[in-house]
């Protein structure tokens, strides 16, 4: 075979956008990758909760019709192909999609599928919601604090691929473009003869469609802050101005609804520090939301310091990825961090296990299936699918709170039962129907 043929589950209808706004019948056809090592472990784990959930929620009157589509190992396996076309036009066509870990090719052509499936569709917003669940092992005090969602920027910066290496053709050429026409920037290259070259592109409208998300999500779930994390005072023309397109939007787009340091500082110059700080009060007791922002190295120590500062983050794709896996283990690792992909404009949505393969654990029926099961709640609660979205986060508090748990878990907490993956995800649905 050179290309998969995907046949449409009969009883399932697509999920379709009217005006901006998804339009989700009660019998969805959802494409799913299954994934690489450990993915069709936790894969098997993940859809029987979500479907166990989806016919608790609205006795059986709701069904999620899945379909299968390839990427990674498997694809390459099947089809002597990392991401067929079919797959690609799959999540585009029924815009709303899940899938396990993937595996990185080695050598050339595409070097992460992950990133690679984000801009062909253009996912322009990787969301990580970011929470503790009760009783989850955690190396911090207070892991309660943590409750904060992250917007990383996810078709930029210097994800784009825009490099050179040391030595190519194409790296030698763009170093002779670079001294004859910028010689100043050329000689701030220490070591050209030996350097690698990469190229950090930031946009405006990449920056402001970012930040419309972010904000419309603070405003819609009645987040009290957003920070605009980034390191402009060092890249001063690509992160500094993101932070300054940033609030820009933030002032432009949503005055009644946002109050921002901008605005305190322009207040401070012009009248003093007392009426700044009034102005700032009386917009947060009017419930506007407060938009700030943090430089990153600082950011990062004060989600661990002071975490209850920071509600929602708006970032660039290389500070969103540190972030948010510095805080995923201050609540459990990432075995249990969701994750999701989404263009808003499109509706173009594929959630994703934010962890990797772990091949040398593949087919154990042995690791944390959590990172899916609550990428698969991010995706029912963005179908409008909130009541089984709800009961995917009971059961997984009850589940944990049982004790009853995978290894990762079990080796670091008090009176555990070590169960298997699959046993977790009986664990789940025994309190999906419990509650």
């Amino acid at each position: 075979m050179t290309s998969p043929t995907l046949i449409a589950p009969p009883h399932g209808s697509p999920i379709t956008l009217q005006n901006g706004k998804l339009l989700v019948p009660d019998n969805p056809i959802i494409p799913y990758i299954e994934g690489d090592g450990t993915g069709p472990d936790i894969w098997r784990a993940t859809v029987r909760v979500l479907d166990a959930a989806v016919a608790s929620a609205y006795s059986g009157q709701r069904k999620i019709h899945w379909l299968e589509i390839y990427a990674g190992e498997k694809a390459f396996r099947l089809f002597n192909n990392w991401l067929p076309d079919e797959t690609v036009e799959a999540c585009r066509d029924y815009l709303v999609s899940i899938k396990g870990p993937l595996t990185t090719p080695v050598g050339g052509g595409i070097r992460s599928l992950n990133v690679a499936l984000r801009q062909l569709l253009d996912m322009y917003v990787c969301l990580r919601p970011v929470r503790w669940y009760q009783g989850v092992p955690s190396p911090v005090k207070k892991p309660d604090a943590v409750d904060m969602v992250i917007f990383r920027e996810n078709t930029e910066d210097i994800y784009a691929g825009l490099e050179f290496e040391q030595g190519s053709d194409d790296n030698k050429l763009f170093m002779r473009l670079l001294q004859e026409n910028f010689p100043k920037q050329y000689a701030k290259i220490r070591f050209p003869e030996t350097s690698g070259i990469g190229i950090k592109p930031v946009s405006q409208e990449g920056t402001e469609r970012l930040v419309y998300a972010a904000i419309d999500y603070a405003i819609t779930n009645k987040r009290k802050s957003l920070t605009i994390v980034h390191k402009g005072n060092i890249m001063k023309f690509t992160e500094g101005a993101f932070r300054n397109w940033a609030y820009a939007v933030a002032e432009r787009e949503y005055p009644k609804q946002t109050y921002s340091w901008a605005q305190w500082e322009r207040t401070r110059a012009e009248r003093g520090d007392a009426a700044a700080n009034q102005e700032q009060a009386e917009a947060l007791a009017a419930g506007r939301i407060l938009i700030k922002d943090a430089i990153a190295d600082i950011a990062l120590q004060q989600v661990l310091t002071r975490p209850e500062d920071f509600d929602v983050i708006a970032t660039l794709n290389l500070n969103g990825d540190y972030l948010s896996d510095a805080l995923a283990a201050q609540v459990g690792g990432i075995g249990i961090a969701p994750g999701g992909n989404i263009n808003y404009k499109t509706g173009t949505a594929v959630f994703e296990a934010t962890h990797g393969t772990a091949p040398k654990y593949a087919d154990l029926d042995k690791v944390n299936p959590g990172s899916l099961i609550l990428s698969g709640e991010m995706m029912l609660r963005y179908l409008g699918w909130s009541e089984a979205a709800d009961a995917v986060i009971r059961a997984m508090d009850a589940a944990i709170a049982s004790g009853r748990v995978t290894y990762d878990f079990a080796r670091l907490m008090d009176n555990a039962t070590e169960v298997k993956c699959s046993e977790f995800a009986d664990v789940m649905i025994e309190n999906l129907t419990a509650v």
